[in-house]
């Protein structure tokens, strides 16, 4: 099985790219990513739906990968949201995955159309309204740091990665990091998304944001009717036990996996934990055992 590679039309035209695996027949489960990544970052557990009965599509947000960046340098969480309603209406009703920014993005769509909502369940990852402000600045400065200098080689990459994230060994093999970095002309490489994600928004103004944020995502939490799944790394520095328990009182209805051994990356840090969590819970939506 292989990827197939597919557009979509967000908001404003944005134009959006993604791959897809397995029968364009079978059940729809739209892969968002987390900010900073591309669609790529989602490869195994993609493969791994698609093989197992559903219609796996995984796009690049706007301003990441190889989708189109906002001209207007909108970023916000509306924005975001927005293209996922249009992706959501072309694909049919699926089920949403989304991890950190991408599942923000996705409880915000589901919050906008809570009278028909677009997706038919809902896999949070490490993220919820509710998260420490601590672990969201780590991963401002980690993004920030490299943004406009770049690295001199892969290995540089490699070595940014790993001191960010402990909990996953060092790569051997670099061949996976240049779906999240470009080189350009002057042979450096960059991340691969829109520096603005990160300059768009003046520093002094992230607490206002950081409030504005949490109420929309509270309200569209207690406005969820879906099937519902909240997957917490336990080493994560973002989404803290309390915030998991936070959001569980908004959601009576919604599971909670916690995963040993993961940090904020949960996907990547214990994938086939991550995968069984996620396949199971989505088997019972399927099956109307939800």
């Amino acid at each position: 099985m292989t990827a197939e590679p597919l557009e979509f039309e967000g908001a404003q035209g944005i134009r959006i790219a993604g791959d897809s695996f397995g029968d364009p027949a079978a059940p729809p489960v739209l892969l968002l990513h987390g900010g900073g990544q591309t669609r790529h970052s989602w490869k195994t557990t993609q493969r791994d739906l698609g093989e197992r009965g559903w219609y796996s599509v995984s796009v690049d947000l706007r301003g990441h990968g190889d989708s189109q960046w906002a001209p207007d340098a909108d970023y916000s969480l509306e924005g975001f949201a927005s293209d996922i309603i249009a992706i959501a209406g072309e694909l049919g009703h699926p089920a949403l995955i989304g991890a950190s920014l991408g599942g923000t993005s996705a409880l915000a769509a589901l919050g906008a159309t809570a009278d028909h909502p677009v997706g038919r369940a809902l896999v949070l990852v490490d993220v919820a309204p509710h998260i420490e402000r601590a672990g969201a600045d780590r991963i401002r400065s980690f993004m920030g740091e490299h943004m406009t200098s770049g690295f001199a080689s892969l290995d540089e990459v490699a070595d940014a990665v790993a001191a960010y994230n402990p909990h996953r060994p060092r790569p051997s093999d670099l061949s996976g990091l240049r779906k999240n970095v470009r080189q350009r002309d002057d042979g450096r490489w960059y991340w691969h998304w829109d520096p603005a994600f990160i300059t768009s928004r003046p520093i002094d103004d992230e607490s206002r944001v950081s409030v504005h944020r949490g109420d929309v995502l509270e309200r569209a939490a207690r406005s969820l009717t879906v099937p519902t799944l909240l997957v917490r790394g336990r080493q994560s520095d973002l989404l803290s036990e309390e915030g998991a328990r936070d959001f569980l009182a908004l959601v009576p209805h919604a599971r909670y996996a916690d995963v040993g051994g993961a940090g904020h990356m949960v996907a990547g840090d214990k994938n086939d934990a991550f995968n069984d969590a996620v396949v199971g819970f989505l088997d019972d939506v399927r099956s109307g055992r939800s």
